[in-house]
């Protein structure tokens, strides 16, 4: 299709047209010029295809397809390939089924642990989630299909998703919440970007010019279209005159006929229907025209697919006596209704039909035999006495158990956000009862998101796998009996308690906006800055072998302007096991007068190693992994000074370290007036040519037995002088300044600027 041919044949109304979806799921074509209808549907980890084009809920099921493991577990694996090969076998699938778009993957940050969307995502540190999610549309993308890259933006929480303002900084925005999605559009080119439900300081995503056409597209360059979440357009006409190409769904021709209303009265411009319509209409030719060649799959190849991204992404939390891996010879006992049917997906929109789903009990016969028993009722709180007596008199007779719990379906889905971070009473009750009949007891935790752990220091071993997928039991036995390293680390921080997150006074806000009082500090840069304990920080995870860090080296001691940094440095596995390390790069800013985190994660790579071997890992960093957002000047902005390169295993977990000095930049501008301290006046060499004359004159005429110099010593005087307001020059030297001179070197500097 020729596209700049089709938009002088189309008429205003069919143009207009294109700008709201068919149905449910499809996209609207132009019969009269041929120009097919696309499909959509849902999959950040699998395909949800319904079967019924008007079924939007699922209550008629969807196409067998899939299940591979959440967001929320694929972060755990910090590796770019294997997000890669999962979305290069979702795009396989999405191609069997004939849908043009996936919509995902999800990039929204984890602000708060009780957000029950947090499966969807992968992590509170952009880094992460905007890389893992670029080489997710990648692959996706590789086989011919487009994506839509969700939910743009700050759609940190269920609670009134619809209509909550979220107030966040520029700051804020820029550095955490907006940089996941810039990475992912940047670094993966999602055909379309899906516009979130909310308010961002006070204005909808979906009709926000500032959201969709001044940073996604002028700033960040993003070329493909823009959709609507379902029924997330609260005014069509000005959402499209702000940037927004499709409002899905479309219940009737309504908002159609009043796009042309308003272009034949000559309130908003026919050319900005036009260019609408043109990423449409390129939308379509994307994804219909010039496809690669459909690669051939089967579901079966998919599940073992499926079992090896969820053993890579399963993060050992303990392992006390290295209890882990277990002894196959040894009597074991399974208990936790989980064994048997996992928890192993989230609910909601993303929630599959999937093709086969293997527990830990089934995986484990081809390893060993143990024995059974169910210990609790994921459909209720309540204990079963029954249950419990059951379990342990299995732990009485057994070696060691390994507990499956977690967070039943109920307790965590899209629509809602938890209360609470507390696994189920019954399921505790359980864990009780089992570590006071065995001294070895294992747990297998099944949950999208962190809970509290009060067991903690019963248990010997603890393996989180998260939501994983279809073949997650499976996963659990490899890694249970040794058959695979762990190697998983955790993408989010996980809380002693509630209380102590760092949203927890401002979340989920009040019943019209919700404030990001933490800014900035989201996540381990809260606890971090506040020298705060977590159960677990940011990046943890442990091995059946051990990694030695070495041989840290920087291209430069001192780092120009517009240069960037080549960081290298050896791994080594210093155990007797083949096992992967993920090696992480953090970056530490000098103290100034901005307020910034500790650390800052900029870089990482996950590594195999087989036993005493070593490897070089190499980094590239540029200015922008040195800056914070400065708002003075609407960009990032990296001032001059000692920064420390971090090598570790986790957030706190150092292991290297090595300075680097900035060259500082230009000066930031500064607006003088009589209200400006001076010290910022300084700050500026050409204005404290002109200011500092001024300060000797009143520091001479301040008598040294009298006034503020008689009360207070040099060095309090001096901090004092800094942040005094250049009107207050005249009183500090009691009055003898010259009359009209603060006047004209106020009118003086601000005509040097």
């Amino acid at each position: 299709m020729d596209v700049n041919k089709l938009l002088k044949e189309m008429t205003l109304e069919e143009k207009a047209s294109l700008l709201t979806g068919l149905d449910i799921w499809h996209l609207k074509g132009i019969g009269r010029l041929n120009v097919p209808t696309i499909m959509v549907a849902d999959g950040p980890h699998g395909l949800r295809k319904q079967a019924d084009d008007t079924d939007h809920l699922g209550a008629g099921g969807s196409v067998v397809a899939t299940c591979f493991p959440t967001a929320c577990a694929t972060a755990c694996s910090f590796d770019r390939d294997l997000l890669r090969q999962l979305g290069e076998a979702l795009g396989k699938e999405a191609r069997q089924e004939n849908v043009q778009v996936v919509l995902g993957p999800g990039a929204n940050i984890k602000r708060s642990p009780l957000c029950g969307r947090n499966f969807e995502y992968f992590s509170e540190d952009p880094c992460l989630s905007g890389d893992l999610a670029a080489a997710w549309i990648q692959g996706v993308e590789s086989q011919g299909v487009g994506t839509s890259l969700k939910h743009f933006a700050a759609n940190n929480q269920e609670t009134r998703r619809m209509s909550i303002d979220a107030q966040i900084s520029q700051r804020a925005l820029r550095e955490i919440y907006l940089a996941s999605f810039e990475r992912a559009v940047k670094g993966g080119k999602p055909g379309t970007v899906m516009c979130s439900y909310n308010r961002i300081n006070g204005v909808y995503a979906s009709q926000n010019p500032w959201l969709l056409t001044q940073v996604l597209r002028r700033q960040w360059g993003f070329e493909g279209a823009t959709i609507t979440d379902w029924g997330a357009c609260s005014d069509h006409v000005a959402g499209v005159a702000a940037g927004m190409d499709v409002e899905m769904p479309a219940m009737n021709t309504a908002h159609d006929q009043q796009m042309v209303r308003t272009v034949k009265e000559g309130l908003i411009s026919e050319d900005v229907v036009t260019q609408a319509a043109e990423r449409v209409l390129r939308l379509i030719v994307k994804y219909t025209e010039d496809l690669p060649v459909a690669q051939p799959f089967t579901l079966e190849e998919h599940h073992h697919l499926a079992r090896k991204i969820s053993r890579e992404t399963m993060v050992l939390l303990k392992n006390e006596g290295s209890l882990l891996p277990l002894a196959g010879s040894k009597r074991i006992a399974f208990i936790g209704e989980f064994a048997q049917t996992p928890r192993y997906q989230g609910s909601g929109s993303s929630h599959i039909n999937a093709y086969k789903l293997t527990g830990a009990l089934e995986a484990v016969r081809s390893v060993q035999e143990v024995t059974y028993a169910r210990g609790f009722d994921s459909k209720s709180d309540s204990t079963d006495p029954n249950l419990i007596r059951e379990a342990v008199e299995q732990a009485r007779a057994s070696y060691a158990c390994v507990l499956f719990i977690g967070l039943p379906e109920s307790h965590e889905s899209e629509g809602f956000d938890r209360t609470h971070l507390k696994l189920p009473d019954n399921q505790l009750a359980l864990v009780d009862a089992v570590c006071a009949a065995c001294a070895r007891v294992a747990v297998v935790l099944h949950t999208g998101a962190p809970v509290l752990l009060p067991f903690y220091n019963k248990v010997q071993a603890i393996l989180c796998a998260y939501l994983g997928g279809q073949a997650v039991g499976g996963a659990a036995v490899d890694l249970l009996f040794g058959a695979v390293n762990p190697s998983g680390k955790l993408p989010e921080t996980w809380p002693m308690r509630l209380e102590g997150t760092p949203s927890y006074l401002s979340f989920p806000g009040d019943d019209i906006k919700v404030r990001y009082e933490e800014d900035v500090f989201v996540g381990y840069r809260w606890y971090d800055k506040r020298r705060m304990s977590v159960r677990f920080p940011f990046g943890f995870g442990l091995s059946y072998t051990s990694f030695a860090y070495s041989n840290l080296r920087l291209s430069h001691e001192t780092l120009a302007q517009g240069g960037n940094l080549q960081v290298q440095v050896d791994i080594t596995n210093a155990g007797s096991r083949a096992g992967k390390e993920v090696v992480q790069l953090y970056v530490q800013a000098p103290r100034g007068n901005v307020p910034r985190p500790d650390r800052e994660l900029r870089a990482f790579e996950k590594v195999p190693l087989e036993p005493g071997q070593t490897r070089t890992l190499s980094f590239t960093l540029t200015r922008r992994d040195f800056s914070y957002w400065e708002e003075r000047i609407e960009d990032f902005h990296a001032p001059g000074g000692s920064y420390v390169i971090l090598i570790g295993a986790s957030s706190v977990d150092t292991r290297l370290r090595k300075a680097v000095q900035l060259e500082a930049p230009e000066a930031l501008p500064l607006y003088v007036d009589i209200n400006t301290p001076l010290g910022d006046i300084l700050a500026v060499p050409k204005y404290a040519a002109v200011l500092q004359p001024v300060i000797d004159m009143a520091m001479r005429a301040m008598s040294p037995t009298e006034g503020i110099a008689s009360i207070m010593p040099p060095e309090a005087i001096a901090v004092m002088l800094k942040e005094m307001p250049l009107r207050g020059i005249d009183m500090f030297a009691g009055g003898m300044i010259p009359p009209g001179l603060i006047e004209g070197l106020t009118a003086q500097l601000q005509g040097m600027e």
